[in-house]
Parts: C-alpha cells; structure tokens; sequence
C-alpha cells in the first residue's frame, strides 16, 4: 500500500510499505478516505522530535472498515468511521478514568503514557497518511459515523483531533458562558480553541498570532484578531476589561512558539498567557511541549533543549492562576462533537484551505511548514476521492 513516509529532517515521501493487517483478534483495518496534516506532525518534519525515519505519519484519520478481528462485536466492515489520535486499551486504570490520552497498556514503555498513530515516543503505531490503517480494539477507539458521513468527512475527520483537542483547551480553561477569553495560535487548534469557546457562549474571544490569513479565519466566527506584528496583546486585552485582563485564556501553540520578527521562545506564548489572564483565571495548554527537544539548543537554548521552559513562574503563583495541560483525551468529547455536527450546530471544516492526494502529502507539508499565506489547514485523501 501507498503512505507518506518520514525521511528525515523536512523530508516526506510517498511510496509503498507493508499492508496494514490484522495482528489481533480486536483489530480492525480501515481504508483511509480522509486524513489531515496537523501543526503538530511539523515538529516532526521538521526533525525537532524522536521520530524514526522510514516510518508512516498521521494521526487524524477517517475511514471505511474493510476488516475486523475475530473479537471484534460492534464495527461492521463497510460503516465509516473516524479515530481518534490517541490509541487507547479501554480497560487499564487511567482508560477506566476517561484519560485516554495517556494509556498505560498501549504506551509500551513501563515509564511512559499514552499511545497515537504515527507520533513521536508514543508507541511503535503507524498513521494513517496511508491507504490503509490498522486500529487497535476497533470496538473502543473507532467512533462510527452516520449516513452522512461520506458528504462531510471533512467535519468528521476533525474529530480525530483539533476540534476535542481545541475544546480541550476551554475545558482546562473552564471558560464559561459570557467570559472573555484569549486564544494565543491560530492555527488549527487554535482556531479550534477559539471556535469551541464560541460554542460554549464566551462572551468575547480574542485571537492572537501574528499571520494575517489565519487571523482573519478567526474573524469568521467572531473572534477579535490580535496581530501581534502592530498590538501588544496585554495592552489590548486590558484595556477592554478595565486593567483585569482576560477570564481564562488558551495556549494553542507550543515548544516552538516564534514572535514576529522569527525568533523562537518556547517561553513566549505561556507568559504571554499569564500576563493576560487575570487574578485567578483559568489558563488551558494544549500546544505541544516536550521533554527533549533535538535541535533545540541551536535555535534557543541547552536549557529548552531538555524541556525546561522559562516561563514567568512567579507571577503565575501571585496571580493565583491555575493551568491544565496535556493531549487531549479525545473519546470524553468526540460523541457529543459528533453529534453537534450531525446536528448542524457545528461545522469544523471551515478551516480547511486544501484538499489534495496522498501522492501530493511532500508538497502538502512544504507549503503548511512555510506557513504559505492561505494553507491553514491540509487535508489528504489517501483513496483517490480528490
């Protein structure tokens, strides 16, 4: 089968591996028809992670079973379905919790949690920017579709991360109806972020980022952009909340954060954060942060090298902020996601800006790297359907 290969530092190639098979009887085998290329496959591409060279990416991914194990009692060969990133047991303590994202049977290091398709030090799984994909316990991970699902895979697919994963973030950040709420990222999760806070009623959502396309996604759902290039996002969000600053606020961006002129801070999006969140606020970090950062010490520090993030600490304790972090456990959201979409409440594919095949993934992840002006967000169809 074809599948987009990872070959090394920004280096992606499509070409033929291994069939997906079953290897379980709890397995089932879905042919791709829809996958994304996510900000956070970049880390990989761009060789600031462990990744193993010769290895599938992707790990948003949407499908039709054509196969299933012989434990398999709930999916039918033929319904189309949508995974999410995380792989997960469905039985081990931190399963039983709802906290998927952090798996302790198919996480194989003893030390580690967590398991996904196609993503640095979480697992030996291959993604899905392939023709087929393998799915461990097809029965707890494969959320299935309705009739509508062949029309709008490009809702559906975003189940399989940025849209729980922005809602994630609100989550963490508690945000409420009628708060105000900054969003620092506007890339796809970001705009995820903003778009859920939306969705829970928050009163005023700002976005910040300093690309013009992608702010101005955001202002499509009603979001008050924050180029960072000409306004100062403290001094904006203060001075509409008479000095206060911001309810609850979400960081969208990660380890390899830059400010306008190019510069990379890891540090930058976090303090960001607690400066513009108030007294007590709520603050939700969904960015990817890692604790070892290959090509880290170049363009930073030895320090942000080992994931150690200077963050301003200090002012975070004084202000009295709380902060959640982490992946998000997709299963505890993507039914009722799901189901605001099916219902016509949501429609998450409005930050898609490209549509191409599977032989066209390299070109795909060259122009999203180059944060090209309008590739806010890549969507790949492994089946030929585009």
């Amino acid at each position: 089968m074809k599948a987009a290969v990872y070959e090394g530092p920004r280096t992606v190639t499509v070409k033929d591996v291994p069939d997906a098979k079953i290897e379980h009887p709890c397995d089932i085998i879905v042919q791709i028809t829809t996958t994304n290329i996510c900000g956070s496959d970049l880390h990989m591409y761009e060789g600031r992670t462990s990744f193993e060279p010769g290895r599938t990416l992707g790990h948003e991914n949407l499908g039709k079973v054509v196969e299933v194990g012989s434990a398999v009692r709930k999916v039918k060969v033929g319904q189309y379905v949508v995974l999410p990133f995380n792989v997960a047991c469905g039985f081990c303590k931190q399963c039983e919790r709802g906290l998927t994202n952090y798996c302790l049977t198919m996480q194989p290091e003893p030390s580690a949690a967590g398991a996904a398709y196609g993503f640095a030090d979480m697992g030996p799984y291959q993604g899905g920017q392939a023709e087929y994909l393998r799915v461990p316990y097809g029965d707890f991970n494969a959320l299935r579709l309705g009739e509508d699902a062949a029309e709008r895979q490009l809702d559906y697919v975003m189940l399989a991360d940025i849209f729980p994963t922005g809602y994630h973030a609100t989550e963490m950040a508690g945000v409420k109806p009628g708060d105000q709420t900054v969003i620092f990222g506007a890339g796809p999760v970001g705009l995820m972020a903003a778009y859920s806070a939306v969705l829970r009623g928050a009163g005023r959502v700002w976005s910040v980022d300093f690309h013009s396309d992608r702010l101005r996604k955001a202002e499509e759902i009603g979001a008050i952009p924050i180029d960072t290039r000409e306004q100062d996002p403290s001094d904006v969000i203060k001075s509409a909340t008479l000095g206060l600053g911001a309810d609850n606020g979400c960081e969208c961006v990660g380890y390899q954060a830059h400010d306008p002129q190019g510069r990379e801070d890891a540090s930058l999006t976090m303090n960001g954060l607690i400066d513009c969140v108030r007294f007590t606020g709520e603050i939700g970090v969904v960015g990817v942060f890692v604790p070892e950062d290959p090509g880290g010490k170049d363009v930073q520090g030895e320090l942000e090298a080992q994931g150690k993030v200077p963050i301003d600490f200090g002012k975070l304790w004084f202000k009295g902020q709380r902060v959640g972090t982490g992946q998000a456990p997709v299963k505890r959201y993507n039914r009722m996601l799901r189901d605001l979409i099916a219902g016509g409440k949501a429609k998450p594919s409005w930050v898609v800006s490209h549509e191409l095949r599977l032989d066209e993934a390299p070109s795909g992840y060259e122009h999203f790297d180059r944060r090209d002006e309008g590739w806010t967000k890549v969507v790949l169809h492994p089946d030929g359907s585009r």
